[in-house]
C-alpha cells in the first residue's frame, strides 16, 4: 500500500485528490486548517517527525493563501504577504527538507499557479515563460516554485511543480465566478427575480475540469523525472460565453438577467493561457470533458445543492 500526503486536503483539489487516491488503494494524511490537523506545517519539527512516522511515497503541496482580487491594494498588504509566504514558502520548505532528510526517494507535487507569470508578452505561456508575478499570491507561487527547482538541483529530489491555471468542479467554494454564474442562473430559473451581477463579461479565462487537473497531479508525482509542467486546457474562454451557457441550460435569456458592475474588481486580471505540450508529451494526459460539460455538470451540482437546501 503506498502512502500520501496531501497538505491542503480541504480544499476543492484536496478533497478531489483525497477521494482519488483513496481509491486507487493508497493510505492518506489530509493536513487542514484548524485544530483537527495532525501537524502545523509551520512547525519545522513537527513536519518532520510527521514524514519520519508516515513514510509518505508521495506528498501533495496543495495549500493556498487567498487574497480577493476586489480588496483595494490587497497585493501591496504585509499581512497579505506574509500569510501568503507561510503557507506556499515556508510550510513547503519543511516538507521538501522532511523529505530530504527522512524520505529522498519520495515524490513532492507543489501547486503553483499561472499568476507566477504575472502580465506575460505572449499569448501562451509555458515552462520557459519567464517569472514575474505581480500579487501577493504569484510571488509567493513563484517563490515556492523556485524552490523546489533548488532541491531538485541541489538535493536531486523528486520535487515537481505544476503550473495550474483555473479549473473548477462542484467542490468549488461559493465567492468563485464559476459558482456564482451557477448557482445564479438556478436561482433565477426558480423564480429569484435579483440578477446575477458580474465584473466583467469580456474577461477571460483558461478553464479547465478540477478532475482532470487532479489527474495531472498523479501522473506528474508518478515521474521518476521531476520536473515543471503547465497543467492547462489552452483555450480562453469567455465569462459572457460561461454565462450563455448556464443560463441556456436554466432555459433562460441571460441578457434579460445579467448585469456588469466593473466595481467589483479593484485589479483586472490579465488573460492567461497555458501550453500544456509538455505534459501531454510526457504523461499522455489530456482533458476528458470540454467547456460545455464542465459547465454542465456544474450547473446540475447547483441544481441539487438548491434542492437540497444547501
Amino acid at each position: 500500500m503506498k502512502h500520501a500526503i496531501i497538505v491542503g486536503s480541504e480544499g476543492q483539489d484536496g478533497r478531489l485528490l483525497f477521494d482519488r487516491l483513496e481509491r486507487d488503494g493508497y493510505s492518506v494524511l489530509g493536513i487542514g486548517r484548524g485544530k483537527t490537523s495532525p501537524v502545523d506545517i509551520l512547525d519545522r519539527d513537527g513536519v518532520r517527525a510527521l514524514v519520519s512516522s508516515f513514510r509518505p511515497d508521495e506528498v501533495y503541496y496543495l495549500a493556498a493563501h487567498h487574497g480577493s482580487s476586489q480588496d483595494l491594494g490587497a497585493e501591496e498588504s504585509l499581512d497579505l504577504l506574509q500569510a501568503s509566504h507561510e503557507v506556499h514558502v515556508a510550510g513547503l520548505l519543511h516538507f521538501l527538507e522532511a523529505l530530504r532528510r527522512d524520505r529522498p526517494s519520495a515524490s513532492l507535487f507543489y501547486a503553483a499557479s499561472s499568476r507566477i507569470f504575472g502580465h506575460p508578452e505572449t499569448e501562451t505561456q509555458d515552462e520557459t515563460t519567464p517569472l514575474d508575478p505581480r500579487c501577493a499570491y504569484g510571488i509567493t507561487k513563484a517563490c515556492g516554485t523556485l524552490c523546489c527547482r533548488l532541491y531538485r538541483r541541489l538535493h536531486s529530489l523528486r520535487a515537481s511543480v505544476g503550473i495550474l491555471y483555473n479549473h473548477e468542479s462542484p467542490a468549488r467554494l461559493a465567492g468563485f465566478v464559476s459558482r456564482k454564474i451557477v448557482d445564479g442562473a438556478v436561482a433565477i430559473q426558480r423564480g429569484n427575480r435579483t440578477p446575477l451581477v458580474v465584473a466583467d463579461l469580456g474577461a477571460r479565462v483558461d478553464w479547465g475540469f478540477a478532475p482532470d487537473f487532479v489527474e495531472a497531479m498523479v501522473r506528474i508525482a508518478a515521474r521518476e523525472e521531476p520536473g515543471d509542467f503547465v497543467v492547462a486546457t489552452g483555450v480562453a474562454r469567455s465569462v459572457r460565453e460561461f454565462v450563455e451557457v448556464a443560463f441556456g441550460l436554466a432555459g433562460l435569456d441571460w441578457r434579460k438577467h445579467v448585469v456588469e458592475d466593473p466595481s467589483l474588481v479593484a485589479r483586472p486580471s490579465p488573460t492567461l493561457v497555458g501550453n500544456a505540450r509538455k505534459l501531454r508529451t510526457m504523461t499522455g494526459w489530456a482533458p476528458s470533458v470540454s467547456f460545455e460539460e464542465m459547465v454542465g455538470i456544474l450547473y446540475r451540482a447547483a441544481c441539487s445543492r438548491r434542492e437540497n437546501g444547501k
